[in-house]
């Protein structure tokens, strides 16, 4: 296992001292998981068919060279109707707003998000910079210029 980087985390004001911050929930676990901190405590309603920006309290600051990726929590995602709009989310390292997921609800009845539910996960991740070079070939490939599917279902 590598060494932790540092990523500093500003609480915003709407931010809930009694919610821990993002925690690896296992030793094994890559992401650490995000909670709705809302400003009123109430439970927000997502209508049937509707996105939301839920909001998380909590602003970050990475060493450049990193992102922080906001995906889905595979649980939420089964045995809920809900539906993560821009996964995985790019935090960039320059990025200092709010953290907040955008939900959408995919049912035809409201759902709600409670105060403090864990809704994400965020994975920190090194990002390299590309250099971008114009040729007029690339070179061949086994699979060439195949896409969408070609490789085939099985």
């Amino acid at each position: 296992m590598s060494a932790p980087i540092s990523v500093k985390v500003k609480k915003l004001p709407h931010y809930d001292e009694a919610l821990p911050l993002p925690r690896y929930e296992t030793p094994g676990s890559a992401g650490a998981d995000l909670r709705a901190s809302l400003p009123d405590r109430k439970p927000l309603e997502i209508p049937p068919q509707k996105r939301v920006l839920v909001p998380t309290g909590l602003a970050f600051e990475m060493i450049p060279g990193h992102e922080i990726q906001v995906r889905p929590r595979s649980g939420l995602a089964l045995k809920s109707p809900l539906f993560w709009c821009n996964a995985p989310g790019t935090i960039d390292s320059d990025y200092r707003g709010e953290i907040k997921i955008i939900l959408a609800n995919l049912s035809t009845e409201t759902y709600f998000i409670e105060h403090g539910e864990r809704i994400a996960q965020m994975v920190v991740s090194p990002v390299p910079r590309a250099r971008f070079e114009v040729v007029s070939t690339l070179s061949p490939s086994q699979r060439g210029e195949a896409g969408f599917g070609s490789t085939g279902r099985t």
